[in-house]
């Protein structure tokens, strides 16, 4: 296999000299071998002084082209996400300013949600160039199904996972991961309810990959507060199709239940149900404190919402860190560091839908 190995770096040796310069893409398609095996090669001989690497190219030492790197040269980062809508817009965004900072360029793959298509956007990326992956697979629950995550672990590149997480019994647990503190999150608006002197609370959730760490935080701080809760809260609403009916749930949840406040995530969902809460009776916040879940639009509502607000660019930015510093050390051969799993906590915005839990010992 060393064999083989050193044969190999010989070829690249042989061929860099003589064409001066030459990008990694053709050179791995000559030498018959992938890209990711191409990269690990060259970051080998890159330690050694051999050759010198440049923005998708390596260069033979000396070459005028090495002392006059393209503007903008450096590391090419891959970025897969389920969308570019709600957080990823601003968890992409902080990626892309941590990598130019350090003279990279992020390259982006879309995945529409499709498990199937994260390994077709991952081989896309790999294959044009990019040497490392950031990575929000479309793992429905957060977290894998049997076998979603064999992909992953079949890659070559350096990954990190951005807002997903992995249990401990599976495979993807050993990649790095920098996400949102959900359950925090949740946790931070049913400890304000409990400041507010709320003693019952409800929650509705859209079905996805958060609603179990949203759900966790809720139930766990509403029970360690001793707050009532609706039986089978929180409501995890599945289509579009169902406003109206979590409109209802709330309703009977104030009604029925002494419900007083009530977590909705997101924003959108929590600004389509306050016209129809209102339609049935429900004031916000009068009748019913809200808090929203994402912070995106939330201060755009006409009853401007409180909100918990995850640090989406802090995620994209850390995680961009995380990964270039893994290909520094696999270019310079040193001992990687320990793998990180890395919890951000959100904040809590303060806003108009909480107002202040009316009693009836305050009517005057």
């Amino acid at each position: 296999m060393r064999h083989h190995v050193d044969h190999r770096h010989d070829r690249v040796l042989e061929l860099v000299r003589a064409r001066g310069s030459i990008r990694v893409t053709e050179l791995a398609a000559e030498l018959g071998v992938s890209p990711v095996t191409l990269r690990r090669d060259v970051d080998a001989l890159a330690a050694q002084g051999k050759v010198q690497r440049m923005h998708g190219a390596v260069v033979w030492p000396g070459d005028a082209r090495a002392e006059q790197p393209e503007a903008g040269g450096g590391r090419v980062i891959g970025m897969i996400v389920p969308t570019t809508r709600y957080i990823f817009g601003d968890v992409v965004s902080g990626a892309r300013r941590a990598v130019e900072a350090q003279g990279g360029r992020l390259v982006l793959g879309v995945s529409g949600y499709v498990d199937s298509e994260d390994p077709v956007q991952a081989e896309h990326l790999l294959t044009s160039g990019a040497e490392g992956l950031l990575v929000a697979p479309s793992w429905f629950g957060g977290a894998p199904a049997d076998g979603q995550e064999a992909w992953l672990m079949a890659c070559e590149a350096p990954t990190v996972l951005v807002e997903r997480t992995a249990p401990a019994v599976n495979p993807a647990a050993l990649l790095d991961r920098v996400r949102t503190d959900r359950a925090h999150g949740a946790a931070l608006a049913v400890s304000h309810f409990a400041s507010l002197g709320h003693r019952s609370v409800a929650a509705v959730l859209q079905d996805g990959p958060h609603a179990a760490g949203i759900t966790a935080g809720f139930l766990n701080a509403a029970r360690s507060m001793d707050l009532a809760t609706v039986p089978g809260s929180p409501f995890v609403r599945t289509s579009g199709e169902q406003y109206d009916e979590v409109a209802e749930y709330l309703v009977e949840a104030v009604e029925r239940h002494g419900v007083t406040a009530a977590l909705v995530h997101s924003d959108e969902d929590a600004i389509v149900l306050v016209p129809r809460l209102q339609a049935r009776g429900v004031s916000v916040p009068e009748d019913l404190a809200l808090i929203a879940y994402e912070d995106e639009v939330a201060a755009l509502a006409d009853v401007p919402l409180t909100a918990i607000a995850p640090p989406k660019q802090a995620v994209g930015e850390l995680a961009a860190k995380l990964l270039l510093q893994r290909l520094a050390e696999r270019s310079s051969g040193r001992e990687p560091e320990p793998r990180q799993h890395m919890d951000l906590l959100p904040k809590l915005r303060i806003r108009a839908s909480c107002g202040a839990l009316r009693r009836p010992s305050d009517a005057g």
